[in-house]
């Protein structure tokens, strides 16, 4: 969440943010105007609790009509500490359910606008020039006896599916290739659950109580994860960490579940958008000022999976406006999807600066030995859409594909033959 400090200190940070990414900036003055009352009432507490403790020796010390008097003062001192205490308690749960409800600040160097006011900060690659028309990446999945829609319907219903043969192979190799290149850069491999507290969810900045894309358990009060994410921004939730172990990087491999609602009719065809999948999610802690550092490093891991892959891409800076409520930056990369002509996203990082740390209560000691908040960050290494990419890009005209000569050792194939 927000820091409450720099809100007071610096109120317009806020509104601008808050403009940036379209929201109404009228609750800046609302936060102003509940700190400040919720402040007054503690100080009017504090006042009256400490006259109340004097109160206590003097009546100990007094006796007749003074005793009397006293006691008279003492009753009615109780009655407003009480009435204090509650009125600041009452406005400090106000106070926090709003600032819960508040995204983080958008960094200055994030474009304004909405989901196509991106910025295009780098372009890899050309789109491959097919001397023969490619098919997508279902009609190559079905030949190579790769994916298997129409069953995943079956037993699961829209938007599920099977991968099988070399599909399995596929997802597999790509996503341990991820993991490797993951433990060589220093990272700490993490197999994360998929089920997560209440807490937890809305501490990662989810609205569980809102948010359409999220699978509940009613009967448990458990949420499925939509990104490993959440997991692994939980782990370190109410810790206090030795500033010295920074910054601590995770990835965590994991099934996935969203819901996809508001899709209706979007890319209903494959496994563009799907309600399950699997990830390798890189997650970093760091210290504040580190972070803007941490993230450029993050893409430049990204960056380096793709290369694996051999597919065109381009790096947009995501809009103020398409921000997720956590992230005050983020970098997507998009692949050339070669029979949709466009580039579709395969990974994202995002920067969520301290506001994760906050609502989760995860901090370190700094060199005076003093606990601050961590930031947090999170960015995509492989995910199932990936597949997408490397069979319509590496397509041959009999429907075979070839397999990027990186993931080769991992898939245990040099070319994927379709199935008899």
């Amino acid at each position: 969440m927000i820091d409450l400090r720099t809100l007071r200190e610096d109120p317009d940070r806020l509104r601008a943010s808050q403009r940036a990414r379209g929201e109404d900036d009228a609750v800046v003055d609302t936060l102003l105007d509940l700190d400040e009352r919720r402040r007054a009432a503690l100080t009017s507490f504090e006042s009256l609790r400490a006259e109340q403790k004097s109160m206590g020796k003097s009546v100990s010390k007094a006796s007749g009509e003074e005793k009397q008097a006293l006691l008279q003062r003492a009753k009615d001192l109780a009655a407003q500490v009480k009435s204090a205490e509650a009125e600041a308690e009452k406005l400090a749960v106000e106070l926090q359910e709003l600032v819960a409800t508040i995204p983080n600040i958008v960094s200055t160097e994030a474009p304004h606008g909405g989901e196509d006011d991106y910025v295009v900060l780098e372009t890899v690659g050309e789109p491959r020039q097919f001397d023969f028309e490619p098919r997508d990446h279902l009609e190559l999945g079905e030949l190579l006896g790769a994916i298997d829609m129409e069953r995943g319907a079956k037993v699961s219903g829209s938007r599920f599916f099977f991968l099988r043969g070399v599909g399995a192979r596929l997802q597999l190799g790509l996503l341990n290739m991820a993991m490797q290149q993951a433990i060589e850069a220093g990272f700490i491999p993490m197999i994360t659950p998929v089920l997560v507290k209440p807490e937890t969810m809305a501490g990662t900045g989810f609205h569980v109580a809102h948010d359409k894309e999220i699978y509940r358990l009613p009967e448990d009060d458990l949420y499925l994860v939509g990104t490993s994410e959440v997991s692994l921004a939980g782990y370190h939730g109410d810790e206090i960490l030795d500033g010295s172990q920074l910054p601590l990087r995770y990835a965590g491999w994991s099934s996935c579940f969203r819901r996809e609602a508001g899709s209706y009719g979007k890319d209903t065809r494959g496994i563009i958008r799907v309600h399950q999948f699997d990830k390798v999610e890189m997650f970093s802690y760091c210290r504040p000022e580190e972070a803007d550092d941490e993230h450029q490093r993050l893409l430049g891991w990204e960056k380096e999976m793709l290369a694996k892959i051999e597919v065109p891409y381009r790096i947009i800076d995501t809009a103020a406006g398409d921000l997720g409520m956590s992230a005050a930056r983020k970098f997507d990369c998009e692949a050339w999807i070669p029979t949709q002509g466009r580039y579709r996203e395969l990974s994202s990082t995002s920067n969520c600066t301290e506001f994760q740390a906050r609502r989760l209560g995860s901090r370190f000691r700094d060199k005076d030995g003093k606990p601050q908040f961590l930031a947090t960050l999170n960015g995509t290494l492989a995910t199932t859409r990936w597949i997408v990419a490397i069979l319509e890009t590496h397509q041959q005209a009999d429907g075979s594909v070839v397999v990027p000569k990186a993931l080769r050792p991992y898939v245990g194939l040099d070319v994927l033959e379709p199935v008899k």
